[in-house]
């Protein structure tokens, strides 16, 4: 992102009751299940929802970011869940003994609905996952910049094995 977007994005964690709040630290226990989302939609309106991790091994060595963590287009309004879930979502991962990462959400509206040709992949999967790239995206399918945007920070906790486990290839 090269300009700050013009709404924080309202992102919660349900099950142990945390919110993200421009780059607290939250642990990959925490961010484990899909977040609740809100932003001023218009009604309407089409929107895509981003996470990436850019830090991806870690941020001293970023060769694998952006990593991207959920991906879901065509959400009408804020309903998320009748989106097209291009990217499902994982939660946190850092690998042990790095540093912090950042985990950003991105809200872009989209001019209409879009017939994404991307691959989906389930929570299962790597694949098409790193070296991701926000903005490519965003180009290809002309979004813009994002109209809202939040982010958290975490580093390695006893879920991340937990969650390399799930992601099976």
């Amino acid at each position: 992102m090269s300009e700050i977007p013009p709404e924080t994005l309202k992102v919660f964690y349900k099950e142990f009751n945390k919110k993200v709040d421009l780059g607290n630290i939250l642990t990959p226990t925490q961010v484990r299940k899909e977040p609740e989302l809100s932003w001023t939609a218009k009604d309407g309106q089409y929107y895509t929802v981003l996470m990436v991790d850019p830090d991806a091994p870690s941020r001293a060595d970023p060769k694998l970011g952006q990593w991207r963590h959920w991906l879901v287009g065509n959400v009408l309004g804020n309903d998320i869940s009748k989106g097209d879930v291009l990217t499902a979502y994982v939660g946190a991962g850092p690998p042990r003994k790095t540093s912090l990462h950042r985990y950003i959400f991105m809200i872009y509206e989209q001019s209409k609905h879009i017939a994404f040709d991307e691959v989906v992949v389930p929570n299962t999967s790597t694949n098409t996952r790193p070296n991701f790239c926000a903005r490519r995206f965003a180009d290809k399918y002309s979004l813009g910049s994002p109209v809202a945007a939040n982010f958290f920070q975490a580093k390695y906790d006893d879920y991340v094995p937990t969650l390399y486990k799930q992601l099976k290839d």
